[in-house]
């Protein structure tokens, strides 16, 4: 179901006036030094936002040598964990102050729900900030005892100054998933968000300011991948590197960071998650979850359940019910709260997961629904179902990162296991079903980095979250993310005529 009737609602809600889009570099908005600039699209209405300023090389090296004497000389590393804490518990709440701004400047750059965003993806940031502030006085290493005559202990140190990379499907999670632990363990950054959405990015900096982060701890650059993420990747003197994005262009990071100064990365990558679906649940609202793992945010998400293998005992069933609960999917204007599905981020994933579709008809997979185009205006995709579909096929392998699900039938829990893994993949996977030895069973044999059972997308600040195989490594959320940016020194001293050891 459509609903573009209200010619894109933005005539009903005051747009946001953008008041950000410079470089944030050493606390300052700044021109880049080139003066170039780049185009911010709304996915809406294909039109220009803003004009950004595009960070290079050059400005990277500004903003890392900002972050490298915040490091060095500066007071954040140095200060007790509590007061660290205390500044970013104060961020989070002016964060609050500016929900509905920032919701909105994440709906016109990135074509997400604004409800959504009001609701759950902005409070969320204040959230993750406050859940690793409060990590920040936690940070402590072991006293060991070794077998010969020392003492040591371990000291928990803060990696140093980190670069991140951000995609554009989450811009504010991804942000404070990035960002809270890395203020939490006393490290600097420079972070550089996608170029196709900057906004919220430049003003969650503009509000760390107003919070009280000192300068040069928390440097923003918008910009490009081969220029402004290749110099952060190859940089010599950023220590830790976290990107988030595609398998192709984290290898090229990883390589990057080896052939320069060999510094730890951190990759969370490409998916094509599995949603294992047996014959003793309820068929309606196993189609439900199995339409919310495909259509939420538009597809846009690694973790996407766009494989959904489905047990031949409810599979007649259970196809007829999908299809219908696609029709009846409202596709429209994301200020609209009638909209469950708003427009893709930019033209050129709108006309990939398009060329995908035609993939799929051309290969002899079956279009049940969708597949088209929604309006002449906007990047807008109607949810779109394939049946009949062949394991080895583009549409089941390829991660296509929109609104396109693959369906097949399956008879044995081995069958079921075994189609789950048939990917490069391993980013997550769903399970559905009411007996608790199969859901123990497929759990511990999926090699996913995440497992549901009869839910999906059940993050948490507490739930670690990360991959296997080519989804890369490494753990956003939870304290492994926190001991991603600190570095672990031992302490050794002998011990002399000691009564005991």
């Amino acid at each position: 179901m459509t609903d573009l009737s209200n010619g894109h609602t933005a005539s009903s809600f005051k747009l946001p006036s953008i008041k950000f889009t410079k470089l944030f570099i050493n606390g300052q908005f700044v021109d880049s030094i080139s003066g170039k600039e780049f185009e911010t699209i709304d996915p809406r209405t294909e039109e220009v936002i803003a004009k950004i300023s595009e960070g290079t090389k050059e400005d990277i090296d500004a903003a890392v040598k900002a972050a490298r004497a915040a490091f060095d000389d500066g007071p954040w590393p140095r200060m007790p964990g509590a007061e660290r804490a205390k500044v970013m518990m104060k961020w989070a709440d002016i964060i609050d102050e500016n929900i509905e701004e920032l919701a909105a400047l994440d709906t016109i750059d990135a074509g997400k729900l604004y409800n959504r965003g009001k609701a759950f993806d902005i409070p969320g940031v204040a959230n993750t900030i406050r859940y690793y502030a409060g990590a920040a006085d936690k940070i402590h290493g072991e006293v060991l005892k070794p077998s010969r005559e020392f003492h040591a202990y371990t000291l928990m140190e803060p990696i140093g100054v980190v670069g991140h990379i951000i995609p554009w499907n989450f811009p504010s999670t991804m942000f404070a998933v990035k960002v809270a632990p890395t203020l939490a363990a006393g490290c600097t950054l420079v972070l550089k968000p996608a170029e196709q959405t900057p906004l919220s990015a430049l003003f969650y900096a503009h509000l760390a300011k107003q919070a009280g982060i000192p300068d040069g701890v928390l440097n923003v650059v918008p910009g490009f991948g081969p220029t402004a993420g290749a110099a952060i990747s190859s940089h010599m003197d950023i220590d830790k590197v976290s990107f988030t994005g595609s398998t192709e262009v984290g290898r090229e990071v990883m390589q990057a960071a080896a052939r320069s100064n060999l510094k730890p990365v951190s990759l969370e990558l490409g998916g094509k998650s599995p949603l294992v679906i047996f014959d003793d649940v309820e068929v309606d609202k196993a189609a439900e979850l199995a339409l919310l793992g495909i259509l939420y945010n538009k597809g846009e998400i690694c973790v996407a359940s766009s494989r959904v293998f489905v047990q031949e005992g409810i599979y007649d069933e259970f196809e007829k019910k999908l299809v219908e609960k696609a029709k009846a999917w409202v596709v429209g204007d994301p200020f609209d709260p009638k909209s469950r599905q708003g427009p893709q981020v930019d033209k050129k994933q709108f006309e990939k997961i398009l060329s995908y579709i035609e993939y799929g008809k051309r290969e002899g997979a079956t279009l049940l629904t969708g597949g088209k185009r929604v309006g002449g205006k906007g990047y807008y995709i109607e949810p779109t179902i394939f049946s009949n579909v062949e394991e080895d096929m583009l549409i089941v392998q390829d991660e296509i990162f929109g609104p396109v699900m693959s369906l097949k039938k399956f008879k044995t829990i081995e069958e079921g296991i075994k189609s789950a893994n048939n990917t490069k993949y391993g980013l997550a996977a769903g399970i559905v079903t009411k007996n608790l030895d199969t859901a123990n069973t497929v759990s511990r044999s999926i090699r996913a980095g995440i497992v549901w059972i009869n839910c999906y997308f059940a993050f948490g600040n507490d739930i670690p979250y990360g991959g296997y195989k080519m989804s890369g490594f490494g753990r956003d959320f939870g304290l492994d993310a926190l001991h991603k940016y600190l570095q672990v020194k031992s302490v050794v001293t002998p011990i002399f005529n000691s009564p005991w050891l």
